[in-house]
């Protein structure tokens, strides 16, 4: 059994105060893929999306491979 795991918790995001004088933390937009996208990745290279799991995943053929891309897609841009 491990202990470390039981006592550690996700990190909770940190909210904004309204009168803090620092500036908001940017939260990006989802990005969203459809059927037949031609997209790069910043691993695996071009490719063009195959199948679409709402806001789960992106199955992508580059090619040599087919992957399954889970979002938030931090790697992988629409061209």
């Amino acid at each position: 059994m491990c202990i470390l795991g039981a006592m550690t918790k996700p990190a909770a995001p940190k909210r904004h105060l309204p009168t803090s004088p620092f500036k908001a933390p940017v939260t990006p937009t989802p990005k969203h893929f459809a059927v037949g996208d031609q997209v790069t990745h910043d691993v695996y290279g071009l490719g063009r999306v195959i199948g679409v799991e709402d806001g789960i995943a992106a199955l992508v053929d580059f090619g040599s491979a087919q992957m399954r891309i889970l979002s938030p897609y931090a790697k992988m841009t629409k061209l």
